[in-house]
Order: C-alpha cells, then structure tokens, then sequence
C-alpha cells in the first residue's frame, strides 16, 4: 500500500488507498474489486433497504473489506416529523410548488416512500441508529459518520466488531472531538467537495487536520479526481483519498442517464454551495432548481431537517421522471475533470498509474545530492 506511516490503514489490505463514497452499492462493490475501498451512502435507506444493498455486497466482494458512510445529527428532531412537518412556512410550500411547476416537475412523491433519490425527514439520530442495528452485523471494515463525531456508543460496538471508525472533518478544530471518541482514520473535506462541506479549502485544510491528528490517519477530500491530484493530496501528509464526484458518471453509477449527460458536459463552475437541498450548507450542480433559490425573491431556506421535508418531494419526483434541469445531485468541483463515462475499475487503474508517474515526475525534478 503507497504511503508511510498509515497505522490502522493496513489492516484493510488495500492495493491502493482510494477510498470512494457512493450511494451505489455497484460503485461501492466495483471500487474495492478495483484494490480500493468502497463505501456506501446510506442516508436514504430504510433498514430493509439496507440490509438487502449490505448482503448484496458482501456476496460480490467475497471477503473483500468495504464501508458504510452514516448521517448521525447531534440532536434529534423537536418532536416528530409530523411536528416539523407544521412549521414549515406557507410561503416556502407556495414557492416550492410554483417553482415544480414551471419546471415541469409532476405530483411530488412521499418522502417516505422507497428508493429515495434525496432524503427528506431521514437525517436524525433515530433513523441513523436504525441503520445501525442493521449494519452492525455485517462484515465492514470501516463505519463513517458524515455528520460529526460518532455517537461514543456507537464507535465502542463498531470497535468490538473489528470496524475502522472514522468521521469527516471540516476544520482542525473539529480533530480533537473525533480523536476523543475513537476514530482510527479522519476525512479531512475541502469545501471543493460534493455535499455538506465547511468553507476552507482542500490545501489548507488537509495539512492542518494532519498536524493536529498527532499520528491518525488523514484521508484528503474535496476536488479530487486525477492523479496529479492523489500525489499532491499524499505531499501535503494525507494518507489516502476519499473520492465522492468521480464515481457518479461512471458506468456503474445509477444516476438518471440524462443527468448523467449533463454533468459529463458541465464544469468546475457549474456547482454552487447552497442550503437550498438539507438546509445545511452543500456543494451541487447548479441547475435550474438550484439556481431559482439564489434569486432575490426566493425564501431563506429552512433549517434542516424541515429544508430536506420541503423539496425531497420534489427532487424525488424529478429523478424518477427524468425532468431535465430538476434533477438535483451533490458535486464537488471536481466536476470539470470528469468529462466521459469510464468504468470504475479505467479510474481506478489511472488514478493508481498516474500517481506513480506523477511521483516519479516530481523525483525526477529534485537537485542532484
């Protein structure tokens, strides 16, 4: 495995430490078949759900280490969902409404119903805890919070069990919180990233988090997707990479085909950070529903989880009709760098290759003696 002194690392036998976040259970299985390791994006999955997409990777790894990425909040919701569900202004449905409207958008689905695109009232302590006792008694190497350190309990289990714990970092100031719970690795998420990110970016962040790790792990994130970039990541300290954004227009990934196309044609300034989604701060392509929450006469979007309650509906029903500048998705900008469909195993070869003669390119360039 490339790099030094990468401590619990090693005990997940990887060729290469590439580690891919994916809600695709084909992209999470196809990465760690490609000598990585795949981790998947549970948030929108009920239990049953889950517990079908672990099984279903287990028997195509046979063996194979793989992870789960998790969404546990600090605090749970005020009340039910039914609760927050009522403090959802008026004037924020009307506006959502309108805006599905013009944009073609049909009926909105239940946010709970099944194979979810988006997750609407999913993001609180008591769905991740359901997952939990679902993934818990799988066989993964690595469990991921998303938001935060894990629960304390939640890390001892997953300890007990022989799993890796790890948590995504935004600030060095959030190192000493996931150090003090147990995390054997930190995913150190530059605000180039897809999905909820802080504001410093990949090259600041990354060798700040590895001096205040005194030794853990650091996976760099945030912007990643060529290998000049992988080496760059390992020069700044970092010990591996989590990539999120690449994985999306490979031929594994399930996103819808036509938004699949339309990223392929996109670039690095087509994403926007927004709370327009969750309610939390989140890189995404920038299309027309996205866009329409940045005018001036939109509402501030709600906290979450009320936000995600708002529009997940919506952003569901656009996915499953394939309604085209209304199909939202978390990208980092990384995005201009993915511009064809290749399988996840070319990316992975390439990443690994190219990080080699990278390497070998910057050696090549030190004084003689």
């Amino acid at each position: 495995m490339v790099g030094t002194d990468i401590g619990a690392l090693e005990r997940l036998g990887l060729a290469f430490p590439v580690f891919a976040f994916s809600h695709c259970r084909d992209v999470v299985a196809a990465v760690s078949r490609s000598g990585g390791l795949g981790v998947l994006g549970a948030v929108r999955l009920p239990p049953d759900r889950l517990e079908e997409d672990l099984a279903w990777i287990e028997r195509e790894l046979d063996g194979l280490p793989y992870g789960i990425d998790l969404l546990v909040p600090h605090r749970s919701m005020a009340g039910s969902a039914d609760d927050v569900e009522r403090t959802i202004p008026d004037g924020h449905r009307a506006f959502a409404a309108d805006l599905a409207a013009r944009l073609g958008i049909p009926a909105a689905r239940s946010a709970g119903a099944a194979d979810l695109h988006f997750a609407g009232p999913q993001i609180t302590p008591e769905w991740a805890r359901d997952q939990w006792r679902v993934a818990r008694e799988h066989r993964l190497a690595l469990v991921v919070n998303g938001l935060g350190p894990m629960p304390q309990d939640v890390a001892d289990d997953a300890h007990e069990r022989g799993m890796l714990v790890g948590g995504l970092v935004g600030a060095p100031a959030h190192v000493a919180k996931h150090l003090a719970v147990g995390a054997d690795l930190l995913i150190a998420q530059g605000s180039e990233a897809g999905g909820h990110t802080g504001d410093l970016t990949t090259m600041v962040l990354v060798p700040q988090v590895v001096d205040a790790a005194g030794g853990t792990p650091v996976l760099a994130a945030g912007g990643i997707a060529d290998p000049r970039q992988v080496a760059a990541a390992m020069a700044l300290g970092a010990s591996g990479v989590w990539l999120g954004s690449v994985w999306l227009t490979t031929a594994e990934s399930d996103l819808h085909p036509a938004l699949k196309r339309e990223l392929l044609g996109a670039g690095s300034g087509d994403t926007v950070r927004s709370r327009c989604s969750t309610g939390k701060p989140s890189r995404q392509f920038r299309n027309a529903w996205v866009a329409a929450w940045q005018e001036p006469d939109a509402p501030e979007p709600l906290d979450s989880p009320a936000q995600s309650m708002l529009v997940a509906p919506y952003l569901n029903s656009a996915v499953d009709h394939g309604v085209a500048g209304a199909m939202c998705t978390p990208v980092g900008q990384a995005l201009g760098l993915m511009n064809e469909e290749r399988t996840v195993r070319s990316v992975m070869y390439e990443l690994m290759e190219g990080y080699v003669e990278s390497v070998n390119a910057l050696v090549r360039t030190l004084p003689e003696g």
